[in-house]
């Protein structure tokens, strides 16, 4: 497994109550090894790409409530969880008994539990898998993010609450190599809760250069409630995290130095939260941190 450098949580006070659910955002990401064409995901040759759904008037209103409900949270005195345990079910979506067909084996997806916990070991979280399901379901298999198979599978699957990751790996198509929802959505929506990712993402998967583990990570954080680094271009604000350096566009492969816009800091092309190549992405920075913990004590530790 590949080395990882991890940066602390800051301490910040939140507040424990559940608030209303707002509709979440997903996120979904395309990969190297599918060529097609959509206008609406620009092809990127071997680069890793995003369907995720920008709704800046969903983004603000989710940013609203989330600022009102942190100064609630000061207000009361009430401290984030400075990480935690999160209990993980792992859904194994296939279309027949080999690997190739989905069907990872079990030594492969304790290795991705071991990537999200190296990821997220700065928080202090780690992650404890619970249970493996595996169903062998052709239509859940290749099930399209928003699609009615893949709601489907969801709710007859998933487990747990608020708190509890649930995790789909499956096939599906168009270059897609996962997507998340976000913790604000919970609450409207328990059933979709979860992150989906390409069987052939785990470590060791099929899908180099994205198969060491880090689409979980990325998917992950936005469950955890983090945005691209990238979004909000050289305004530096779309990612509403203060230590991420601000970047014109996102970053693919691995581009050592690069510095698109004038504002301090080269481009955090080694967060989590870009689009390099796994190698390439190994930390969260303490902002980041304080953010997930923020995200995690609002929306998902108080249900």
């Amino acid at each position: 497994m590949k080395g990882k450098t991890y940066i602390a949580v800051l301490s910040i006070v939140v507040v424990l109550v559940a608030g209303a659910g707002l509709a979440g955002l997903v996120e979904a990401q395309k990969d190297s090894q599918q060529k097609f064409d959509n206008p609406r995901v620009p092809i990127v040759g071997d680069k890793r790409g995003c369907g995720t759904i920008h709704d800046p008037e969903r983004i603000s209103s989710s940013e609203s409530e989330f600022n009102f409900r942190k100064k609630q949270m000061r207000e009361m005195g009430i401290d984030a969880p400075m990480g935690g345990v999160i209990e993980v079910y792992f859904h194994v979506i296939n279309q027949g008994s080999r690997e190739v067909d989905g069907n990872i084996s079990d030594t492969k997806i304790q290795d991705q539990m071991n990537v999200l916990t190296g990821g997220f070991a700065g928080g202090g979280w780690t992650f404890d898998l619970k249970e493996v399901t595996r169903t062998t379901n052709r239509s859940w298999f290749t099930a399209k993010m928003g699609s009615r198979q893949e709601i489907q599978m969801k709710r007859s699957l998933r487990r747990g609450g608020a708190a509890t990751l649930n995790i789909y790996s499956t096939s599906p198509g168009r270059g897609i190599l996962g997507w998340a929802t976000f913790p604000s959505s919970y609450a409207s929506n328990p059933s979709y809760d979860g992150i989906v990712i390409h069987f052939g993402t785990v470590p060791g998967g099929s899908l180099a250069p994205y198969n060491e583990g880090d689409t979980g990570t990325h998917e992950v954080g936005h469950w955890m409630g983090l945005y691209h680094t990238f979004q909000g271009g050289c305004r530096g604000s779309g990612d509403f995290v203060d230590d991420t350096p601000a970047e014109a566009s996102a970053a693919y492969g691995c581009p050592v130095g690069r510095d698109t816009c004038s504002s301090p800091g080269v481009d955090p092309i080694d967060n989590f939260m870009d689009y390099t190549d796994d190698y390439c992405m190994f930390r969260f920075t303490s902002n980041q941190g304080s953010r997930m913990s923020e995200q995690f004590g609002i929306y998902r530790a108080s249900f």
